[in-house]
């Protein structure tokens, strides 16, 4: 069977595409057919003159997505998509579509949402996922080359990684269950019983967030290592998050252009990261070279609006008299230009909030999203902010032994305002500081009663992280909203479709 992403290979030769109609155009004599098959895109012609009349008529009655199998000469073309198109010979419709609801013209996200099942269809969404698939495999391989073995942790738990605050609770045969926050606890089992491990798993949040950084269920990857300290943790997140990036660069450049992703940006993301203590990232927020940096870049956006709306005033004098062809140019660039004059917009209201928010941030209180986009406004790689105060930090966390109120936690903050990705630490080891843990925690340890047997039987010192699939996916396919980053989003109010 052919498909669109091997095309070349039969270039001069006959082929058939079996695929749906991503697009058509007809004139006087041409039909365009933009044929989709899941791989790809390819650009098909029926000539009237090469055809019978029968395929004329078929090829003339198709509409947006109906199935069809087409079958022509290949050529290159580089004006084409992917380089190729086909001149058809024969086709076969083997559905008709009806008219389809998802058009050219713009549409509401909520209109989107209602028809996730069909706006997957769409090429930045086709993109996207495909970004997602090389990440989840690029994940197997970085574990799997290094000695890891994946296991499974259960969905339903009998008791909260981090409190019972945002689970999800549900009846199971007379008894209380909750649908996992973490794999966390089960992974350092399993990371006893075999050294390194991962868990690769859904997890839910119940916590009602509307942010565009949330889901209520979602995929995270958590290995666990025995023998880890926090160092080591922090040098496997790293080594692992350089490995995905340089994956996707090197695998989805045609998927990043589809979503106008700047390349540029991901080639610089190589290790080592910066990394700074959770003191000196309340100190760098609430300084006044922070504050003077948000003044310029205040003036920078005002600026670049103001050159942003002269073109676009240009672009639209010049429009009236423009051919075909430059009209289309013109329309894309104006679609850039009013995407990045919202984002501009966007900036200028959260500017004022940033500065306030900065230089009232207090030590002792977690990082917001506002502040996380600030501690990497200067950089182009993730960075790492480990020793967080251990009040904010969950009962498991092991203390600095040269400091009971600092967690032995880290987390990594990707850059371009995509906030934290990754969140671990160093785990507790010993059994009477944990029970101790457990009672700050108001936590029952006879739910705990199997966690608190690893520090009974051969206990050691351990790490682990979790890195979430979803923000990681966003942050990568420059995506504003993790709904787009996963297949079907459920999110406050959304479990249709």
């Amino acid at each position: 069977m052919v498909y669109i992403d091997n095309i070349s290979e039969y270039e001069g030769r006959e082929a058939t595409l079996k695929g749906w109609v991503y697009n058509i155009r007809t004139s006087k004599k041409l039909v365009f057919i933009i044929v989709r098959d899941g791989t790809g895109l390819c650009q098909t012609i029926v000539a009237q003159d090469d055809v019978s009349d029968a395929v004329w008529q078929e090829a003339t009655a198709l509409q947006q997505e109906s199935a069809l199998e087409i079958t022509g000469r290949v050529t290159a073309d580089e004006r084409s998509i992917g380089g190729y198109e086909m001149h058809v010979t024969a086709l076969r419709t083997v559905s008709q579509a009806e008219e389809y609801p998802i058009t050219p013209k713009e549409h509401g996200i909520e209109f989107l949402m209602e028809h996730r099942h069909l706006w997957l269809r769409s090429r930045k969404q086709w993109a996207a996922m495909r970004v997602r698939n090389t990440i989840i495999y690029a994940i197997h391989r970085f574990f799997q080359e290094r000695g890891f073995i994946q296991m499974d942790a259960p969905i339903f738990t009998g008791n909260a990684a981090e409190g019972t605050t945002n689970l999800f609770e549900t009846d199971y045969f007379d008894r209380k269950a909750y649908l996992t926050q973490s794999g966390q606890l089960y992974g350092e089992a399993m990371a006893m019983a075999h050294g390194k491990i991962y868990t690769f798993g859904p997890t839910f949040r119940a916590e009602k967030s509307k942010t565009r950084r949330h889901l209520t269920e979602f995929w995270m990857i958590e290995p666990e290592m025995a023998y880890y300290d926090l160092p080591m943790n922090m040098d496997l997140a790293e080594e692992m998050i350089a490995f995905i990036v340089a994956e996707v660069v090197e695998r989805n450049r045609p998927e990043l252009e589809v979503l106008e992703r700047d390349v540029a940006a991901l080639e610089q993301v190589k290790a080592p990261f910066p990394r700074i203590s959770y003191t000196e990232a309340v100190q760098r927020l609430n300084s006044p070279e922070m504050q003077e940096k948000l003044d310029q870049m205040a003036a920078d956006r005002v600026e670049e609006a103001s050159a942003l709306k002269a073109e676009r005033e240009s672009l639209d004098a010049e429009f009236g008299q423009a051919k075909k062809g430059r009209k289309f140019q013109i329309d894309r660039r104006r679609g850039e230009i009013n995407a990045r004059l919202d984002q501009i917009e966007e900036d200028l209201r959260n500017i004022p909030v940033w500065k306030k928010s900065a230089l009232e941030k207090k030590w002792g209180e977690d990082f917001g999203g506002s502040d996380e986009t600030l501690l990497t406004m200067d950089e182009h790689t993730p960075v790492l902010v480990h020793g967080y105060p251990a009040e904010v930090k969950a009962f498991y966390m092991k203390r600095d032994p040269e400091n009971e109120k600092i967690a032995l936690g880290v987390d990594m903050l990707a850059p371009e305002g995509y906030g934290e990705i990754i969140g671990g630490g160093q785990r507790e080891e010993d059994l009477e500081t944990l029970r101790q843990r457990l009672r700050e925690h108001d936590l029952p340890e006879e739910q705990f009663r199997w966690y608190l047997d690893l520090r009974k039987y051969g206990s050691v010192p351990h790490s682990g992280f979790g890195l979430g699939l979803e923000r990681t996916v966003s942050w990568l396919c420059g995506l504003k909203h993790v709904r787009e980053t996963i297949p079907f989003p459920r999110m406050m109010g959304r479990l249709y479709p």
